[in-house]
């Protein structure tokens, strides 16, 4: 098919120029005339010719643009080379255009000078001064004859035929330039008289319509080229009837030339008065020839071009599958050894071989992708955590855990360590500064309102060849661990305290009262009320000192919880109103659940742990108003729910709130407060821990819009699955 469609437009090609020789051996050289039935075929076929080209040249435009519009592959190529081609075939034609009809226009201008014109109008002249001359010369001659002849008349009264005869050939010798023949005739024609040498069979007759203008202008002169002789035609105005008709000899070939030079000139006057349609014709012409070999060349390099961006636009519309992921896509092999073969075989071998490499790099990615997933789900799994650095101490991994930790709510990746978290650049420099590949530190850090202690490790992360790839930074928190050892110091500090502070509390009370008791007796009455005072300073601060002793007592020897099954919905609310009725300036704002909570826990433990909080929330208010000169409603809000089958208590206030480093509040003599021994939280977090709960502080939210944060204690509780009987109530302690 593709080598029919070939030859087909091969010899479509070549029919293009045999017509246009054809055409032109047949308006030129052959010169068959314009009424020539081989000129009209050759033109007929010349114009089927040009239909024919110019509607497939038409139909493949049209194809090509449709083509371009849907963007299809190796269509921008195929136009291009289409109008490069085109302009190719145009220049030349165009060129040789110009260059012909300025050379037609210059030869006609040399043929058409005014030279020229000049000369043929000369000769004209001449040949028609040549012939007035004789004609001037006959009607000069026959009216001599004819006043010789009327004259005659006049001086006869009787004057025949044989007189007329007579005076004519008297006459006739007379003239001296001569006159071949001398006639009289009538009006019909008919000879009345002849002269010397005019015989019959030399005798033209005249036609009537000659002698009629002959009557009408009184002389006419008849030319008779054949004869090569001049006859004049002149009425006798003296003879009715009668007319004089002479005849002269004249040089016939110069009469030929004569009309030979008038026709030329008349053909020099025409054609230079139709040289403008010569150009045009002959414009003409050569539009028709120039169509012809143009629309053949088109064709032709339309043909070349779309031969050429075929498999270009193949190959185009396979890279771009092959860019979107197809490596399965092939193209067809061109036959042949040249550029535009080679290229599809070398793009088939390509694509084979890309296929191959990614098949590789996809087994290799997924290896690498497993190996990534099981790092991950290690990291993500600790509760380390973990931060890798490259070279230049960027961010480049994060686990949950370090997130978590470090409160990120973002990314940030490739941001520099020293800005991502500032506490850990001293120790980061100092690794960079001193090498070691390992460094170790306790840093303290603030996110979210809470501050944690984290134990920070860092090392250098090194190549196989021993350069400097990176770092990682690995850290935990140990808040709770630093506050169990603290606690676990408190704890220690306060049974010595319990066990060398107590002891000897009793024995100097006792005293001060003997003393006060046996000595004031033997004073007398002001120095009596002095010792008074004294012994009673020393008994109050001794008391004080038993019940500071007495927390750290309890606070160092916590007894075990006496766990029985009970209301925790009931011990709230009772802890609520107690505290409501010793706090009547705070307003209390109760929001419990309608559920029944009940847990196996010690009631009286619990009862004070929970009124001990609400206490403190009261007194964290009080603080507030001694602190800050602001107008608020002073409020305690306590609320209780089930999250997870687990009992939540949230007791908030809008007092002064809360300091940044909010896990020191558990440890013993921290507090907010001037007059606080800070022994309460520790106690209370550790009833909840001896029950299986927790204990956090949090930022409470505002209770009015743009209003200060309190506090806000969160205690959660295990609940029993079944409820059974209530159990005796205790006493809220």
């Amino acid at each position: 098919m593709r080598l029919l469609q070939t030859v087909a437009t091969v010899g479509l090609f070549a029919i293009g120029p045999v017509l246009a020789l054809v055409t032109y051996l047949v308006m030129g050289p052959l010169d068959q005339g314009a009424s020539s039935n081989v000129l009209r075929i050759v033109l007929l076929s010349d114009l089927i010719y040009v239909i024919i080209v110019a509607a497939l040249v038409l139909q493949r435009v049209v194809q090509m643009v449709a083509a371009r519009r849907r963007h299809s592959a190796g269509s921008r190529l195929h136009l291009r080379l289409t109008g490069v081609f085109a302009i190719m075939a145009l220049m030349p034609t165009v060129t040789v255009a110009v260059f012909a009809t300025l050379s037609v226009n210059m030869g006609l201008e040399a043929w058409f000078s005014d030279r020229v014109g000049r000369v043929v109008s000369n000769s004209v002249a001449a040949a028609q001064a040549y012939e007035e001359e004789h004609r001037r010369d006959l009607i000069t001659d026959a009216r001599a004859l004819a006043s010789i002849i009327n004259a005659t008349k006049r001086a006869t009264v009787f004057l025949d035929d044989g007189d007329i005869r007579k005076v004519l050939s008297d006459g006739q010798r007379g003239i001296q330039r001569g006159l071949r023949e001398a006639f009289v005739v009538d009006g019909t024609g008919t000879i009345r008289a002849r002269g010397e040498n005019s015989y019959l069979f030399d005798f033209e007759k005249p036609t009537p319509e000659q002698i009629d203008r002959a009557q009408e202008e009184g002389a006419i002169v008849i030319q008779d080229w054949v004869n090569n002789e001049f006859r004049a035609l002149m009425p006798l105005v003296t003879i009715p009837d009668r007319y004089l008709y002479v005849s002269r000899n004249v040089d016939g070939e110069i009469l030929n030339l004569l009309d030979e030079t008038q026709e030329t000139a008349a053909f020099y006057r025409q054609r230079e008065s139709e040289r403008g349609r010569v150009l045009f014709e002959f414009g003409l012409v050569y539009v028709g020839f120039a169509v012809i070999l143009i629309l053949a060349a088109i064709w032709l390099g339309m043909w070349f071009a779309e031969r050429l961006s075929r498999p270009v636009g193949r190959l185009a519309s396979a890279a771009q599958r092959v860019g979107d992921g197809d490596l399965d896509v092939q193209v067809r092999e061109e036959d042949g050894d040249d550029e535009i073969s080679m290229m599809g075989r070398y793009f088939n071998k390509m694509t084979r071989q890309l296929k191959e490499q990614r098949n590789d790099l996809l087994a290799r990615s997924e290896q690498i992708e497993r190996r990534r997933r099981l790092f991950d789900s290690v990291l993500g799994s600790v509760s380390s955590g973990v931060v890798g650095l490259d070279a230049k101490g960027r961010v480049t991994f994060v686990n949950r855990a370090a997130e978590r930790l470090l409160d990120w709510q973002q990314d940030r990746q490739s941001v520099p360590l020293s800005l991502a978290v500032p506490e850990f650049a001293e120790p980061f420099e100092r690794l960079s500064a001193n090498g070691g590949g390992f460094v170790q530190d306790e840093i303290r850090v603030s996110r979210g309102g809470t501050q944690e202690n984290l134990l920070v490790r860092m090392s250098e992360r090194l190549s196989e060849e021993g350069e400097l790839e990176g770092y990682v930074v690995a850290f935990d928190d140990v808040t709770d661990l630093v506050s169990a050892q603290r606690m676990a110091a408190w704890g220690d500090v306060a049974r010595r305290i319990a066990h060398e502070i107590k002891n000897p509390l009793t024995p100097i009370k006792l005293s001060a009262e003997r003393t006060r008791r046996k000595f004031s007796k033997l004073l007398d009455a002001e120095n009596a009320e002095a010792l008074t005072q004294m012994t009673e300073v020393i008994v109050r601060q001794t008391d004080d000192l038993r019940r500071i002793v007495d927390e750290f007592s309890k606070f160092a020897r916590m007894p075990e919880p006496e766990r029985q099954r009970e209301s925790l919905s009931q011990l709230i609310r009772e802890a609520a109103m107690l505290q409501e009725a010793g706090q009547p300036e705070v307003r209390f704002e109760t929001d419990f659940t309608d559920e029944e909570m009940r847990a196996d826990l010690d009631a009286t433990m619990i009862s004070q742990a929970l009124t001990n909080l609400i206490k403190n929330a009261g007194e964290a208010i009080e603080t507030r108003q001694e602190k800050m000169d602001d107008d608020f409603t002073p409020t305690i809000r306590i609320s209780s729910g089930i999250e997870g089958g687990r009992a939540v208590i949230r007791i908030a206030d809008n007092g002064i709130g809360l300091p940044e480093d909010k896990a020191r509040l558990f440890e013993p003599y921290v507090t907010t407060r001037d007059k606080g021994t800070g022994l309460g939280l520790p106690i209370v977090k550790k009833i909840i821990e001896e029950h299986g709960g927790t204990l956090t502080l949090e930022d409470a939210p505002a209770f009015e819009p743009d209003a200060h944060r309190g506090a806000m204690a969160v205690v959660t509780l295990e609940l029993v699955s079944e409820p059974q009987a209530l159990q005796p109530q205790r006493e809220a302690v």
